[in-house]
């Protein structure tokens, strides 16, 4: 009798694009990690990679092809994940400021970056943080970053609640579209690996 093969656990780097303790877009990363806590979605082991540390991108803090050590601990990080989640505010249309200093941070030679597999979920008033997903895309094309297309989540928090206020996700829709995009993006990433 053959046993079948366990699915294998892909390592997912997620990262929140915003600094504030309580931003519905960190509490959409912690309802990532409960999705995959609880066994709503299987295979995949999240870790939520912290850029408040990092320091403002200066080259000059290189020395001797070192990174400063947050910065070096950062870029570890991707490297060694399978895929990357991305929880994308919008400030002034465009993505945050610690954010794009984590993105170009992680793109310094070598880049970490590099094929990997990543998804884009963002919650915030208007759109939803669509402008913010839209320019992250083009600094993606870039840095060889490869975005899954669909589903697309944004999240339009004021149109009821979504979050306590703590900032934890408690709506069971949007559990359900932020389980829809993980599982995509676990699909994405097998096929990116070579794995059925």
């Amino acid at each position: 009798m053959e046993v079948a093969a366990s699915k294998p656990v892909l390592q997912v780097a997620a990262i929140c694009g915003s600094l504030r303790k309580a931003s519905f877009n960190r509490g959409l990363i912690r309802g990532a990690i409960q999705l995959c806590e609880s066994g709503a979605v299987d295979g995949l082991w999240i870790e939520h990679i912290s850029i408040d540390a990092l320091p403002f991108l200066n080259t000059d803090l290189e020395v001797g092809g070192e990174f400063p050590a947050a910065v070096e601990a950062f870029r570890r990080s991707i490297r060694a994940s399978d895929a990357v989640l991305i929880a994308c505010p919008e400030y002034n249309y465009s993505i945050s400021g610690p954010l794009k200093n984590a993105m170009d941070w992680a793109s310094r030679p070598p880049n970490a970056w590099a094929a990997k597999p990543a998804a884009i979920v963002s919650a915030g008033g208007g759109y939803g943080g669509k402008l913010a997903q839209q320019h992250l895309r083009q600094v993606g094309v870039f840095l060889d970053l490869h975005f899954i297309n669909k589903p697309e989540f944004t999240l339009n928090v004021f149109q009821s609640p979504k979050f306590d206020e703590e900032g934890n996700l408690i709506d069971e829709e949007t559990k359900e579209k932020l389980k829809q995009v993980l599982l995509a993006l676990q699909s994405f990433a097998l096929k990116m690996k070579g794995s059925p």
